[in-house]
């Protein structure tokens, strides 16, 4: 972990505040090629009634349209939340070439809390993980939001940009 894996992970604290501001669980993403923000995400199923807008979906899917194409090699992606098996999988066929996120989830992980999504020998391309940068920062900001929301919903708009 060096200072920019640090200063990348508070832009995605900032990305997951946004969407505890609109009533979604706070996890925020951003996607970075050679140091340069291209992309951020947060997360917003409930306010776009899309199962799939997790923060990483929507800073893939913006990354996508800043580069103009699907494929985002030499990017490095931030994100506050271990990555769910969705996520993950679309990390690695993005072609993504180093992942950073801050809390481990035990629940639905897939960067070694359930599962190893980047560690299937399998799979065609193969992704650098690095996970518990601000880690009680960013589990910090879940506990709290689930600890005073329990069961709510949300309104907003989807945040990806």
């Amino acid at each position: 972990m060096d200072s920019t894996d640090i200063d990348f992970m508070r832009v995605a604290l900032e990305r997951a505040a946004a969407a505890q501001a609109s009533g979604e669980v706070p996890v925020g993403a951003v996607l970075v090629r050679e140091a340069a923000v291209i992309a951020t995400g947060a997360n917003c199923p409930i306010s776009c009634n899309d199962p799939t807008a997790h923060a990483e979906i929507a800073a893939l899917r913006a990354g996508g349209r800043a580069l103009g194409s699907y494929r985002l090699t030499d990017t490095t992606l931030y994100v506050t939340l271990e990555p769910c098996l969705m996520c993950a999988s679309a990390i690695v066929h993005a072609r993504v070439r180093r992942l950073v996120f801050g809390a481990w989830d035990p629940r639905a992980g897939a960067a070694g809390s359930i599962v190893d999504v980047f560690a299937l020998p399998q799979l065609n391309h193969r992704v650098d993980v690095f996970g518990g940068v601000l880690m009680e920062e960013c589990a910090s900001l879940l506990r709290q939001f689930f600890s005073e929301r329990r069961g709510g919903g949300g309104g907003g708009s989807c945040h990806e940009g």
